[in-house]
């Protein structure tokens, strides 16, 4: 391959054209998109050789990311490119280099434009609590974190500070200052840089990851001691959420983790993405609020509970995952089969989107 470079950027303006939210780079296939949730083929590009793949992932790498990447197998980093903005993860595959890039838009919508519902406007009013934005890979947390904490950039003037895995979206200071800092440029763990966030001034910490319980520990003493903190974890429900949160401590820490969640947790947001009838993506969105009775249940150890309190407090704004698949459906945005796939009570969902 003579130029690299070049052939990436002709990759990377195929996929914005082509309004893809990944590039795929894999060994044996031809480079690959992501729109819709669907994998498209570049047909038009030979497949890619492991040789091909060697000089395009060192042209992503770079040279000091190169040495690391030699030593650790996988890296994750963000680059700028045709003035667009990605987040790549570079890997091995049986010997061979390979790479999945993630376009982020320079441009942050509002959760309106996200098509998230109006309720979740209330986390970005708060003055201090624990806001969590859960589900798996691919369905959005980054960009309804990014909304929510520009609309309190707009909107208040704070001192935001962003620990993140690479840095994403990048915010421009308005009402507020934004500092952002990235694991290994900026500071080595997610657990030392809320602790030092402390010393710093903070109003609000957005973490990009919570990993261990470590950074679990210092997220939620965070809040206890009066921030707002925003964070992402993969996982799949409000009650898996706060399941996974106490799990992730030692037996004998994890009775004081739940007080310590119970009276700090504000809420979860737990969303998918849905391929649309037209085209596109939309969410869908269980939004859990921490109302006293939520606080108990976590407090009490009966996060099975939490499921059926959110189905039931839809006067106070909270939202379950199968009630927002059925008013997707009954407003035509997506198909009853897509609903069924994505639902956790598919008899409740269709009862939901019949009306009753």
């Amino acid at each position: 391959m003579t130029d690299p470079q070049k052939y990436l950027e002709e990759l990377m303006a195929t996929a914005t054209q082509n309004g893809a939210s990944d590039l795929h780079l894999s060994p044996s296939v031809h480079p690959t998109i992501r729109v819709d949730s669907r994998l498209v083929p570049l047909v038009n590009h030979e497949i890619l050789s492991s040789e091909n793949l060697k000089e395009i992932v060192s042209a992503l790498l770079g040279p000091s990311r190169l040495t690391r990447f030699v030593s650790e197998k996988e890296l994750d980093f963000s680059i700028e490119m045709n003035k667009n903005r990605y987040r790549v993860n570079a890997y091995q595959t049986k010997g061979s280099y390979a790479a999945t890039l993630r376009l982020i838009p320079t441009q942050i919508k509002t959760l309106a434009e996200l098509n998230l519902p109006p309720i979740l406007n209330i986390f970005t009013k708060l003055s201090q609590g624990f806001v969590l934005v859960v589900g798996p890979n691919g369905q959005g947390k980054s960009t309804t974190l990014a909304s929510m904490l520009s609309t309190i950039n707009k909107e208040r003037g704070e001192k935001i500070i962003t620990i993140e895995d690479p840095i994403e979206y990048i915010f421009t200071p308005e009402k507020s200052i934004v500092d952002q800092r990235e694991i290994d440029q900026d500071t080595l763990s997610f657990d030392k840089a809320i602790r030092a966030s402390l010393r710093e001034n903070v109003n609000v910490l957005l973490l990009s990851d919570m990993r261990d319980y470590e950074t679990m520990s210092a997220a939620i003493t965070a809040a206890e001691t009066g921030h707002l903190v925003f964070a992402t974890l993969h996982t799949n429900s409000a009650s898996q959420t706060v399941e996974r949160i106490i799990g992730s401590f030692p037996p004998n820490q994890q009775s004081q983790i739940r007080s310590q969640l119970s009276s700090t947790i504000s809420g979860v947001i737990s969303q998918r993405l849905i391929p649309r009838i037209q085209g596109g993506l939309i969410p869908a969105v269980e939004v859990m609020i921490a109302t006293s009775a939520i606080r108990t249940i976590i407090r009490d150890n009966k996060p099975r509970q939490l499921d059926q309190t959110i189905e039931t407090s839809q006067n106070v704004g909270m939202i379950s995952l199968d009630k927002s698949l059925a008013d997707l459906v009954r407003r035509k945005e997506i198909s009853l089969e897509r609903a069924e796939f994505y639902s956790i009570n598919p008899e409740l969902m269709r009862t939901y989107s019949n009306g009753v």
